[in-house]
């Protein structure tokens, strides 16, 4: 699995990508996850991502625009596994 958090390196983008980690590192099951930060705006534009943080997975944009909770990004690992 692969997960990308996108942004400019902002507060909100970091608070979201160590609620990732979290969520990964918290998930004895999350074995195999590659976890990536991407600060490139061109990206951000392919993939849909107006505002940030963005959250991808698999290729996905789950979220943009939003901090999500450990908790919420949990649900949308499993719902994308």
């Amino acid at each position: 699995m692969k997960i990308e958090v996108l942004g400019p390196g902002c507060k909100r983008c970091d608070q979201l990508y160590d609620n990732v980690k979290s969520a990964i590192l918290g998930d004895e099951g999350a074995t195999g996850i590659h976890l990536e930060k991407i600060n490139d705006i061109h990206y951000f534009a392919k993939m849909g991502v107006f505002m940030t943080p963005g959250l991808i997975i698999n290729g996905k944009t789950v979220s943009a625009g939003k901090v999500l909770s450990v908790e919420e990004i949990k649900a949308k690992i499993k719902e994308n596994l």
